[in-house]
């Protein structure tokens, strides 16, 4: 009786075990999957979903989608948008989509750094569109010159303050903040020479192995992820080489009498946090960061409080951030670490943050 009673715990345990590993991970549920790199994701407030494309390695074209009932995709807001090659305007087409943001007055934003395959950046193509959701016409287009997206820039994501008219960027290539009036156009870049913006001397590891390139060298990418304050007060910034959170406000970003050396005196280190590719704000003024370095998904709460609230096997490399209307966080995971346009599938997942 006795070694029946083992046995039968045993058996248990094993059952048990079995059927946990088929549970979404840490609440994931996957809504979509790739067999193409994708990097950046946004939900609109009817909760459309959309997703893009950077043109990397060898991917067949870049491209911005929306993500359709079942998983399957489609151009957004068209195909003509999403048609490529040097012989089009650069100007009109999307050359290499990176990052998407939805605002307050439910318009999408796409921002296209015009550099594929990190060659360099097309004449006429780094760029930030207006996309209104409501009649999927593009409403404008804010492009960007040399001396805001220089040659060696990568401009990598946007938030945008409706309230205030203004959009605010990140060149992860060169390093530096970009800010753009939106009423006028005009666009500035800031804090190039300074060391917030810059990537950190650190070796990655991920999944258990230092990142480096191909021929041995470590890749130094500068300020990537950034996040808005629900007042639009505070701008959050990381470099993804690095473990430091810093923020400025953004009235020192928008006061074009600062010389760079006093803009320089207004940023103020956050925390260090570890490595991050995108941050957002959440409910409750809590700030999360995909945890790029350990799979998984962090809350830095208004306290100081940091903890995990997602982590899984499956979040390789959590790239992008958005934030639906019903409260679930979307994730998308690129897997930069196994290479540009490396073996897929690349995964779109929600998750209910903890509050």
């Amino acid at each position: 009786m006795r070694f029946a009673r083992h046995l039968a715990i045993i058996v248990l345990v094993v059952l048990l075990a079995a059927c946990a590993g088929r549970q979404p991970p840490s609440g994931l549920v996957e809504i979509a999957a790739s067999g193409e790199q994708w990097t950046g994701v946004a939900v609109s407030h009817e909760g459309r979903l959309f997703v893009s494309y950077p043109l990397w390695g060898n991917m067949k074209a870049s491209s911005v989608r929306e993500v359709l009932p079942g998983g399957t995709t489609r151009p957004y807001p068209d195909d003509a948008w999403n048609e490529w090659d040097p012989s089009l305007p650069p100007d009109q087409h999307f050359v290499c989509a990176q990052s998407l943001f939805v605002d307050a007055d439910d318009h999408l934003w796409v921002l296209d750094p015009a550099n594929p395959r990190f060659e360099g950046v097309v004449a006429g193509g780094p760029k930030l569109v207006e996309i209104d959701l409501a009649t999927n016409q593009a409403l404008r287009t804010v492009g960007f010159g040399p001396e805001i997206a220089p040659p060696d820039s990568y401009l990598n994501d946007v938030r945008v303050d409706t309230a205030r008219e203004t959009a605010y960027l990140t060149d992860s290539g060169a390093g530096a903040l970009v800010v753009v009036d939106l009423a006028t156009g005009a666009s500035r870049r800031l804090l190039e020479n300074n060391s917030s913006t810059k990537a950190e001397d650190i070796t990655l590891t991920i999944e258990g192995k230092p990142w480096l390139r191909p021929d041995g060298t470590r890749p130094q990418i500068h300020a990537d992820g950034l996040a808005l304050t629900a007042d639009g007060e505070y701008l959050y910034y990381q470099a993804l080489t690095g473990h430091t959170l810093y923020r400025i406000a953004t009235r020192w970003l928008r006061d074009e009498t600062l010389t760079p050396r006093a803009l320089g005196g207004k940023v103020e280190y956050v925390d260090n946090l570890g490595a991050a590719d995108a941050i957002l704000f959440g409910p409750k003024g809590n700030l999360y960061l995909t945890a790029i370095e350990e799979n998984g998904i962090k809350q830095y709460t208004p306290a100081g409080r940091v903890r995990m609230v997602a982590q899984s096997p499956a979040l390789q490399w959590p790239d992008s951030l958005a934030l639906g209307p019903d409260g679930w966080l979307y994730v998308t995971t690129s897997r930069i670490h196994l290479g540009f346009s490396g073996p897929g599938p690349y995964r779109l997942f929600k998750f209910k943050p903890q509050l």
